[in-house]
């Protein structure tokens, strides 16, 4: 059946008789419209110290991180910036051992706000999004637009130094049956150099560490980047699919599982490959440097 061209106007909101009330109440029925995944509401209109309200406090459960959102309609000013890192701050003052990321939605972000917010993403982990409303006859589309996202160095943040812990710390931290996915990753690497560090665990040999692995408390399934090269990653990504593995590509060079002992034990000889190219990437750029 051919498809039939139907034309939607661009509008805003507030030229629909609509608010930011009306928008924070879609957004609370359903968090996924802003396109940061399955994200759980915290707070909503939470008072600070400060005496402002941040719109929306969501939580990842998967990754311990929190999302201090704050919304307006329009063009993006420096008031809002300015509110957007200071609950960003309050939050990550409050929560110190969770990941923070200061989220700003706004109707219209100019490009010299843009510049602003980009050069602060630096030190603040900012995430900017811009929303497009469309009428189509009596309803309204919302999209949202990720302008800017978490500043990534093209440096090795996981090589970065860390405050390192041992094992004891992360067995009581999580358990130690949710270490078992960890354990048999590591039996994987011959000859591994394994460093537990208060936020991860960083698994490598004679080069750079090319496994980071965040094993959680519940659901006995550990979180799991492999850096295995640009060239590798979809590829790969295909193949871990197809053996029903919960994979993703992140940065273009590295990929995300997330693995239960069950599942790794199912796909052993996928994760194996997938293990075996990483400790190769990384020996490969060793020599480079």
């Amino acid at each position: 059946m051919a498809l039939e061209l139907r034309k939607a106007t661009p509008c805003r909101l507030r030229s629909l008789n609509l608010d930011e009330r009306w928008l924070q109440d879609r957004i609370a029925e359903d968090p996924s419209l802003l396109g940061l995944g399955e994200l759980q509401i915290f707070r909503r209109e939470r008072i600070q110290p400060s005496g402002g309200r941040i719109d929306f406090l969501m939580s990842d459960p998967e990754t311990d991180t929190r999302y201090e959102i704050e919304i307006m309609l329009g063009v993006l000013n420096e008031s809002h910036i300015v509110r957007s890192i200071e609950y960003w701050d309050l939050e990550r003052q409050r929560y110190p051992t969770l990941e923070h990321r200061a989220v700003i939605v706004a109707e219209e972000i100019t490009s010299r706000f843009f510049n602003v917010i980009r050069l602060l993403n630096r030190a603040v982990p900012i995430i900017a999004l811009q929303l497009n409303a469309f009428q189509f006859g009596e309803n309204v589309v919302l999209h949202f637009t990720k302008v800017l996202d978490v500043f990534e160095t093209l440096d090795d943040e996981e090589d970065a130094p860390a405050e390192q812990v041992d094992r004891r710390y992360w067995e009581k931290r999580v358990g130690p049956t949710s270490l078992t996915v960890v354990d048999e990753l590591i039996a994987m690497v011959p000859q591994a150099r394994v460093t537990y560090n208060k936020y991860h665990i960083a698994l490598g040999t004679v080069g750079y560490n090319f496994c980071w692995l965040h094993p959680r408390r519940t659901s006995g399934h550990c979180l799991v980047e492999i850096r295995v090269g640009e060239e590798k990653a979809p590829e790969l990504a295909h193949q871990l699919e197809d053996a029903s593995i919960s994979v993703s590509v992140y940065r273009r060079h590295s990929l995300k599982l997330k693995i239960t002992s069950k599942e790794l034990a199912q796909s052993s000889d996928q994760i194996k490959v997938a293990v075996g190219i990483a400790e190769l990437w990384s020996q490969a750029r060793s020599r480079e440097a």
